[in-house]
This record gives C-alpha cells, structure tokens and sequence, in this order.
C-alpha cells in the first residue's frame, strides 16, 4: 500500500480504513446525510441506532414519545438499503447500529445487506423501553444471549461489532474475549469514567479490533487510547468537522513521523501485551516475566515467536545491540545509542523501524491468541 493507505494500514471489512476515526452512533442523529458532511476526517461511520424488530421499534417509539430522538422508518430494513447506499459513495467505511431482540432479526438485516456493511449490536442503550425489549444494557446483564447474537450474525459471513458500555457486565476484559471467540472483529466500548485502564485490560484479552468512546476530543486523549491498546477512536457528540479535522491532522503528523500511530508504551511503562515486540530476552526480573506466564507463553516460546518473526528482515540485524538483533530493541521514542547505530547500519529510518516492530507485534499477537473457530476477521 502506498500513500494515505500505507499511513495507518487498516483494514475494516475488508476495506481500507483512511484515518482511525470513526463516528458513533447516536439514535435520531447520525444517518448517511450527517456523515457526508464530516467524511473528510473520518475514516468510519456507524449509524443508528436503528431499531429493527417488533419488540425495539416499540420501545424506539416509547422513547421518541418521552422526548428523545429516533429513527422511526416504515421500513427499517429498506431505509438502511438507502443508506448504506449513499454511505457507500463517502468513501467512509460503513457500519450499522442495530437493536434486536432476537438473532433472527440481526440475521434478517445481514441478508437485506450482505457484507456492504459492518454490524454492531447495540448492547449499549440504557433507557428503560430499550432493556425490557431485551436490547441494549439488557445484554450486558445476559451475556449468553449477546454471544448468541454475535454467533449468528457471524455464520451469515458478516463483520460483527459489539457496542458496549464499560463497567455493567461484571469484567469487561473477559467478556471482551468470549465476543471474539464467538465471532466479533471489533469491540467498541463507551469508556464512560474508566480511561485507558480499561482499553488495555480488553486489548490484554484478545486480538480483537478495539474502538474507543468518549470523550476522544484531544489529540492527548486520543493517544492514551493508542498506546494502551486502541486501534481506532470514535466520536459522538463532539463529532463536529473542526474537531474531526483537528485530531484528524494531529494524528496523520505523528503517524508520518514515527510509522506507528497507535504504538504501544513499553511493557515496563504500562504498556499492553502489543509491547512485548518491545521487550528485550527473558534474563531479569521485570513486568516481561509474569506477562509471559499470565498468557501461558514460556521463555523459550517467545524467544523463538520473535527470532522466527524477524528472520529475513531487517530487525534480524543489530549485532552491536544489547542481545545482537534488533528483534530485542525498545520502541524508537527511548534514548539508545546501540540501537540507533543498528538502525543507521540497516537503512532504516524511525519510521520504518517502528513499522517493522508493528509488523513484529502483529505476529507475536498471532502466535499468542491464534484463530477462533467462528467469525469473520474485519
């Protein structure tokens, strides 16, 4: 990839992602012609939410009547056709917001729509009207029924999200991994007053694509979502252009400084198990040992993942480096000598080192955590 898609390297739905900054739904407000007007500076949009059976439209109503804004087509199923449609012409990638009650009702949509869209379970809505038609923080209570939600919507060979709000299930992190196990490419979690703590408690679970929310309107708080596990942040409220633009061109700059724009900090200094492409051979005493041992990996496991990872690279070299290879070399922002006089010997320039130690982390998170039996990789 070259250009803007060789700046950021995401895929979502088998489409390139141009920025990592998605807008999120908000009921009655964001549809297609509201996208249009900030897809500049976004790289996806989930509209919605949409409800689209029985049961939620009900409560869709119950809750425009009590003053709140809604989405209240005659035909669900076709307004999202016409939508996903004219988002398809933004360049934006497309996803959906859905409440449902039932699997059925997800799987009705993914036939009306097939893979021109991503789809997110709204398990995130907390009123009243919406949690007794079985949707929304209802199934954060009753997590059986939200993997079996996931489950079927991903034997339809779609791209699954989950819509979540942080601290009602009883561990995020751990639901976190059974949504990917049963078939999810992307977990997008309303932070509410939790912080990064909580993105690098999921992202320590599981490989799956991790969307921060909340309050994502400075480059600063964007970036403490990257480096402890986010690959995307989105914007809900505060979704106005100038906003957008700004962080929008904030982080563009740092990804074309330093290669990796959502690099992890250093397991040492807090970082997320995507940092071990950061760590150097077992022989002290640090956060790398029990690390290992909570993720079932021995030392001699992650010696040989990372030798096998960087052979024929470039991260292959550094015989003047601390253990003779820069597989073993501590992320680009930290002061070292031995490592920069690697990198100047390879030809390698910041930005590329720091890609190639994401490509690192992408393996190492691979051999780590595997395949799934269902699903669909975004």
């Amino acid at each position: 990839m070259t250009g803007l898609d060789d700046r950021f390297e995401i895929l979502l739905n088998d489409r390139v992602v141009k920025t990592p900054i998605a807008i999120s739904a908000m009921a009655g407000w964001v549809d297609a012609a509201y996208v249009e007007a900030r897809k500049d500076h976004v790289g996806a949009a989930f509209i919605g939410g949409y409800s689209v059976d029985a049961p939620t439209l009900q409560a869709s109503r119950e809750m425009a009547a009590g003053g709140r804004e809604e989405f209240l087509p005659d035909d669900p199923l076709k307004e999202l056709e016409r939508q996903v449609e004219r988002l398809e012409r933004t360049g934006v990638v497309a996803g959906v917001n859905l409440r449902a009650a039932s699997p059925e009702s997800f799987r009705e949509a993914a036939h009306a729509l097939g893979d021109r869209a991503i789809y997110e379970i709204d398990a995130h809505c907390r009123q009243e009207p919406m949690i007794r038609a079985g949707c929304g923080e209802y199934l954060l209570h009753h997590t059986g029924i939200l993997e079996e939600h996931v489950r079927g919507l991903a034997k339809e060979g779609v791209t699954v999200s989950v819509k979540i709000r942080a601290g009602v299930a009883k561990d995020d992190a751990a639901l976190g991994h059974r949504l990917w196990k049963a078939g999810a490419s992307v977990l997008h979690v309303d932070l509410m007053d939790f912080g990064y703590a909580k993105i690098r408690q999921i992202r320590n679970t599981s490989p799956v694509f991790l969307i921060a929310n909340n309050s994502m309107h400075s480059f600063d708080r964007v970036m403490e979502m990257f480096s402890h596990g986010a690959d995307m942040v989105s914007l809900a409220r505060r979704s106005d252009p100038d906003t957008l633009a700004g962080i929008d061109a904030a982080i563009a700059r740092y990804a074309d400084e330093f290669g990796w724009f959502n690099a992890p900090k250093q397991l040492c200094r807090g970082g997320d198990v995507r940092a071990l492409t950061f760590c150097c051979l077992p022989v002290k005493e640090c956060p790398l040992i029990p690390t290992l041992s909570r993720l079932g990996v021995s030392r001699e496991e992650y010696i040989r993942m990372k030798q096998e990872a960087v052979r024929g690279t470039p991260l292959e070299s550094g015989e003047y480096t601390c253990f003779g290879s820069m597989a073993w070399c501590c992320k680009a922002t930290s002061p070292c000598m031995l490592r920069d006089s690697s990198m100047q010997m390879a030809g390698l320039t910041t930005k590329e080192y720091m890609r190639l130690k994401r490509h690192l982390s992408q393996t190492i998170m691979e051999r780590i955590f595997g395949g799934r039996a269902e699903g669909k990789q975004g």
